[in-house]
């Protein structure tokens, strides 16, 4: 994938790619990403917008954090 999205900036672990990100869209249901630290998720991004393709968090808790949350599909 890299060789054919050159514009793209690809990381080596999901905490390493929300450092000042904007927003988190979660677009799979693998493990690694269903028990993301919440806590570092918020110290590292710069905005708050999580948008969640998987509806594997909670709403109320992801607000309760802080977190613009918009599942999709409940």
């Amino acid at each position: 994938a890299e060789k054919l999205l050159s514009s793209v900036t690809f990381e080596t672990n999901s905490y390493q790619c929300l450092v000042d990100a904007d927003a988190l869209i979660i677009i799979t249901e693998w493990d690694e990403f269903r028990a993301l630290d919440l806590h570092k998720i918020k110290s590292l991004m710069k905005g708050n917008v999580v948008i969640d393709l998987r509806n594997i968090y909670n709403q109320k808790e992801m607000e309760q954090f802080g977190f613009d949350y918009h599942s999709i599909g409940r």
